[in-house]
């Protein structure tokens, strides 16, 4: 599975009685589905998954999967403390079509959380997930830090694809890319080196059986036969229902938690992003991006400087109640968190007013 990109690891909305506000969480989406980000990431720290019961993180997985547009590579925090929850909601995950499970480390027993119960841990579940694995690092969270020379032993199992490297040290992502160089998958993309999810491919084929055969091509305006079959447009396509892939490599893929130093981590190998701050402005942490794949380094920097400040205030400092502020800012709805959060003051909104004030999407 691709997973290059910006990801927004979105929030959770609730009611003022605590309850989850799926209205909201359905708009919030489908307002994600038409940002340029590559996919969505549900139930990650910025969802307050930890803070759901079982049956609310299956009832948001649901939602979020109904709502999302196909063209949406979704991932699904299934992490909880023990293998075997997290692998009976990696496979509720993948029942309702999800493309990847991100798994954060275990942590509440840290001081018995070795090398060796790591390695026990994650080689269980993605040797019976149903889907491919996104490690999940967060020890501003959950004390525990996952060492590089683990990740780079993690990432030689074949359900392994990637990490969710939260720490924001760069040097350590730079450390995980050069000990993974020569890990190659093969994987689906479009056409134009786009994710492929088997929704995306089920949707192409349903398209196409659907077909009355009536559509009149792009192709047919310029005098070609329209009795003829649609070709590839090279040899290396290949043709699904209505969508046209081909096969690409890569290799265990680095994704980073840190909008403040999202340029900085690309530059040392870093495939894209799984951002708190994506929440309120997906559109800027994309532009980082797309600067950076089109190698237009200086534009990156600018575009990097405009929100590193903003980014380290709303998410670091102010967490996620800052975050859902500043979604209310930017057009979608945060609302308030779930206690332990308190609501946050009015100096700490006018805070956040100020530095996202130039941040708009």
């Amino acid at each position: 599975m691709l997973l290059h990109g910006i990801f927004p690891a979105i929030t959770t909305p609730f009611y003022a009685d605590g309850n989850v506000y799926f209205k909201k969480l359905e708009s919030n989406v489908e307002h994600y589905s038409r940002t340029p980000c590559a996919g969505i990431v549900a139930l990650g720290s910025t969802g307050e998954a930890i803070l759901l019961s079982d049956q609310e993180r299956r009832e948001v997985l649901k939602s979020v999967r109904e709502t999302a547009a196909p063209n949406k590579v979704l991932v699904a925090g299934t992490g909880i403390e023990s293998a075997m929850d997290t692998l009976r909601l990696s496979e509720y995950a993948a029942e309702l079509g999800y493309d990847v499970a991100m798994v954060r480390t275990p942590h509440y027993y840290k001081k018995q959380m070795q090398s060796a119960n790591m390695l026990a841990f994650y080689r269980t579940v993605a040797d019976r997930s149903p889907l491919p694995i996104l490690l999940y690092n967060i020890p501003q969270a959950t004390g525990y830090d996952l060492a590089p020379e683990l990740v780079i032993e993690l990432a030689e199992h074949p359900n392994v694809i990637g990490i969710k490297e939260s720490g924001g040290d760069v040097e350590k992502v730079r450390k995980m890319v050069e000990g993974t160089r020569h890990i190659k998958h093969g994987v689906t993309v479009t056409e134009t080196f786009e994710a492929v999810t088997p929704r995306m491919l089920a949707a192409a084929t349903a398209e196409a059986n659907h077909d009355d055969g009536e559509l009149i091509s792009v192709a047919s305006l310029g005098g070609k036969d329209l009795s003829s079959p649609a070709k590839p447009s090279s040899a290396a396509v290949t043709v699904v229902g209505k969508m046209k892939t081909r096969q690409k490599e890569v290799g265990f893929q680095v994704m980073v938690g840190a909008a403040d130093k999202l340029h900085a981590s690309l530059e040392v190998g870093a495939i894209g992003a799984v951002l708190a701050f994506a929440c309120p402005a997906p559109t800027a942490c994309y532009e980082i991006y797309a600067a950076w794949k089109e190698g237009d380094g200086e534009l990156a920097r600018l575009k990097q400087e405009r929100i590193a400040h903003a980014s380290k205030r709303v998410v670091a400092e102010f967490g996620i109640p800052g975050v859902k502020y500043g979604m209310d800012l930017n057009g979608y709805f945060g609302g308030q968190a779930r206690l332990p959060f308190l609501p946050l003051t009015g100096d700490a909104k006018i805070e956040i007013e100020r530095v996202m004030a130039d941040i708009r999407n």
